[in-house]
């Protein structure tokens, strides 16, 4: 790790770690310029190698040092991860009902939360600006427990971080896409489509900044991190990749995505 980035103050680390995924985020919504549609095929192993990276994070590099955290601190193990597990999922079960939003690849009939007058355009950016915001918190709650007494190391952060800018390439590049084929103009479309992830360096930066603050609470934060995706994977990401019928591809892009991020989080960590 450059000796630069391991000097600087544990807030700012996790900003620009999110200003590096939502780049990527960016870089997939680029494609929108070159690309008329997206296979269908490739999409849905797209979407599954996604799904494998978030559930790998959400165990390697969130629930697992969730639980030695709380070990170390001389609470019962399983407490923090199940009690922040249980309210990740349900803080976006409660955004779900009330935020309106269209998951991509739903017709209009398919919008949840409120009744709004929201165009197609706007409820679908903000799902997956509803769904960044675990993915932002996660990494900044794992950067704020860097030099923490039993956290995580600064390169494991850094390889969370990694993990979650590489599934945000293709993010970006399914939200583009979608917006593209509802009228959008191509700058339009890259625009919303990279904006979707400008929650992230947002989310990062209150998630290790309330660690910094509250000690105790980082094993609670951690796990709450972990139950926040692992809702966004199964509520959202995976039946989207199986919408498409090609199940066997999907399901081995979520185990080369689990892969990835499991040799990540070991192999840097």
């Amino acid at each position: 790790m450059v000796d630069w980035f391991t000097d600087l103050d544990p807030v700012l680390q996790a900003f620009l770690a999110t200003v590096f995924t939502w780049l990527m985020t960016a870089m997939g919504a680029s494609f929108v310029f070159g690309l008329k549609s997206l296979d269908r095929r490739v999409s849905d192993l797209m979407l599954g190698f996604a799904a494998g990276i978030m559930i790998a994070a959400s165990v390697w590099s969130l629930l697992i040092p969730a639980m030695e955290l709380a070990s170390s601190g001389g609470v019962p193990k399983w407490v923090p991860a199940l009690v922040g597990f249980v309210g990740g999922g349900f803080f976006l079960f409660g955004f779900d009902q009330i935020l309106p939003h269209l998951h991509p690849g739903l017709s209009a009939e398919g919008v949840e939360g409120l009744e709004t007058s929201w165009s197609q355009s706007t409820l679908l950016v903000t799902a997956i600006t509803l769904h960044n915001i675990p993915e932002g918190l996660a990494v900044g709650v794992a950067f704020g427990a860097v030099g923490q007494e039993g956290g995580t190391g600064l390169a494991a952060a850094a390889a969370l971080a990694l993990g979650i800018g590489i599934q945000n390439l293709p993010e970006g590049t399914a939200v583009a896409l979608p917006l593209r084929s509802v009228g959008l103009s191509r700058r339009r479309s890259f625009f919303f489509g990279q904006l979707s992830a400008v929650v992230e360096p947002l989310a990062a930066v209150v998630g290790a900044a309330l660690v910094t603050m509250a000690r105790p609470a980082l094993p609670y934060m951690l796990a709450f991190a972990a139950g926040a995706m692992i809702y966004v994977v199964v509520e959202e990401v995976i039946p989207e990749s199986q919408r498409g019928k090609n199940t066997d591809l999907a399901t081995g892009g979520a185990m080369a995505g689990f892969a990835v991020m499991m040799l990540l989080d070991v192999a840097l960590g």
